[in-house]
């Protein structure tokens, strides 16, 4: 079995440590309570399953890495990283900001991007 990458390896301690401290669930929603689950789930995550083809190691890779840059883990959940996140990317969507903009009579708000669409219409 080939070694596991750095990424693989942060997944895997990150996926051990939600189980050490009791947050770590099954896709049924039910706690894990044993540890070879643990390391099933860890390996599954991380992309390095041995049940897994090479193809769908990388999907799995990739959707966990994705879960942890938006904070969707329950590690980052339990710390309220998840709620932060939420109202820093969260709010109206790009449309509707545009629309307020409208009603506003904002200049040049055709060139602007969602971030300076939010600003513009709060001032």
């Amino acid at each position: 079995m080939p070694k596991q990458s750095e990424p693989q390896k942060e997944t895997v301690g990150r996926v051990m440590h939600e189980f050490k401290h009791g947050e770590l669930s099954s896709s049924t929603g039910k706690k894990v309570r044993s540890r070879k689950q643990a390391v099933a789930i860890a390996l599954s995550e991380a992309g390095s399953s041995n049940q897994e083809s090479p193809k769908t190691n990388a999907r799995n890779l990739r959707r966990t890495k994705s879960k942890e840059r938006h904070g969707r883990t329950a590690q980052a959940e339990k710390e309220g990283k998840a709620a932060q996140d939420r109202t820093l990317g969260g709010g109206p969507t790009k449309a509707e900001l545009y629309a307020k903009a409208k009603r506003q009579g904002i200049a040049g708000r055709s060139k602007m991007s969602k971030a300076e669409l939010a600003r513009a219409v709060k001032a």
